[in-house]
């Protein structure tokens, strides 16, 4: 990443502030103070207000329960939100700021993973906690200690996807369109083409764009002519309601699959009649909610007057990830927190059961969802 290079005076200067500024003043005043680093404005912003709704529903059932036990001492949870405008340079200067001017304990976010990885360099740098609550790109947390996720890998959705086309949809053939400028829909169109491929499959078109991009029509003409079983279509709720209705009338009639990047509503109200009966890997079914997921789920309806999304939810989960790690430390202290987030084994959130091993990604399941009658609705389950 050039930026982060070109800025390493910063990030050694914010360093030794951080140094400087002590662990003692991460608790003044029985005060804890974390930080969300979020996109609330840029391409995605229904990522971002989802992000702080659950961030914010998280936070104030604590402080209604008189703040957060830690060490036999109740601390108060303060949320300082920043926006990352989902660019690679401000999540990763959002970062900095959070960690050395707000002293925050822990960072919450970036989510996307184009944001997630450069914030993660940073986090780690300064030896500060990070949970990303949506980044599902391996790149994040490898080789960085202080980097965690709540949300499954790449290397797993992209397996499961390609199982699923090639077992439940009988797919002989595929082919993907993915934007090429993305960490996330990079990463996991390649390495659909590998599972898919390792599990008898074969691959006839493998197309890329770049962000920003509304003209499909090149590459769908390409993979129209090729007539694949199954389209792929790793990219966000805000790109692919126009891809599939420019596949569709370009002529292709075949099975349209996705990642966890749909699982927003609005991909619905955008692609309207488009996306009726498309399946799409996700991170929980609220229709098969556990009593934990049905309860964060009742709250989250009664303060926001809709139903949450994978974001808010995963976000959550973060929050109460961060929250078992500070208790479970006893202190409130970075590298305490960081080495007893390691440590969780079966944390039950809302999108699942979380063990860590080790790594800072958790082993958990991914579901499966269709969109069906204009709503999603959970399809199948699959485990690690």
């Amino acid at each position: 990443m050039p930026t982060l290079r070109n800025g390493s005076f910063v990030l050694v200067l914010a360093a030794l502030l951080v140094a400087a500024l002590g662990v003692g003043a991460l608790a003044a005043d029985g005060e804890i103070v974390i930080g969300l680093n979020v996109e609330l404005t840029g391409s995605i912003p229904v990522i971002g207000q989802s992000s702080v709704r659950g961030a914010q529903l998280a936070v104030l059932e604590i402080n209604s329960a008189g703040g957060l036990e830690v060490g036999g001492k109740r601390y108060e949870i303060t949320l300082v939100i920043e926006d990352n405008q989902d660019v690679a340079p401000s999540a990763a200067a959002a970062t900095t700021k959070l960690i050395t001017q707000n002293n925050v304990l822990a960072v919450i976010g970036p989510n996307a993973s184009r944001n997630a990885i450069p914030a993660a360099i940073v986090a780690n740098n300064l030896r500060t906690p990070m949970i990303s609550p949506w980044s599902t790109a391996v790149e994040t947390t490898v080789d960085r200690p202080y980097v965690f996720r709540a949300a499954f890998i790449d290397d797993f959705q992209g397996e499961v996807v390609a199982t699923f086309a090639r077992e439940t949809l009988g797919a002989q053939t595929a082919a993907v369109l993915f934007d090429i400028a993305s960490d996330y829909n990079k990463g996991i169109a390649e390495i659909f083409r590998e599972r898919f491929e390792a599990a008898g499959g074969r691959v006839v078109a493998f197309e890329s764009y770049t962000t920003g991009d509304r003209d499909f029509s090149s590459q769908l003409t390409n993979i129209r002519a090729h007539n694949p079983d199954v389209l792929f279509l790793p990219n966000y709720y805000s790109e692919v309601p126009l891809q599939v209705q420019q596949a569709r009338r370009l002529g292709y009639t075949g099975h349209i699959v996705g990642s966890d990047s749909w699982g927003y509503e609005e991909i619905i109200a955008l692609g309207g009649q488009f996306m009726e009966g498309l399946f799409f890997s996700a991170h929980y079914a609220p229709d098969i909610a556990t009593p934990a997921a049905q309860r964060f789920i009742q709250a989250y309806q009664a303060r926001y007057g809709s139903a949450p999304d994978d974001v808010a939810a995963l976000t959550y989960d973060s929050f109460g990830l961060l929250f078992q790690a500070i208790q479970d430390a006893g202190v409130v202290d970075r590298d305490a927190v960081r080495d007893a987030l390691a440590r969780i084994t079966n944390y039950e959130g809302v999108t699942g059961t979380m063990t860590f091993t080790g790594t800072g990604d958790p082993i958990k399941s991914a579901v499966f969802i269709q969109i069906k009658d204009g709503k999603f609705t959970y399809y199948d389950s699959i485990a690690p």
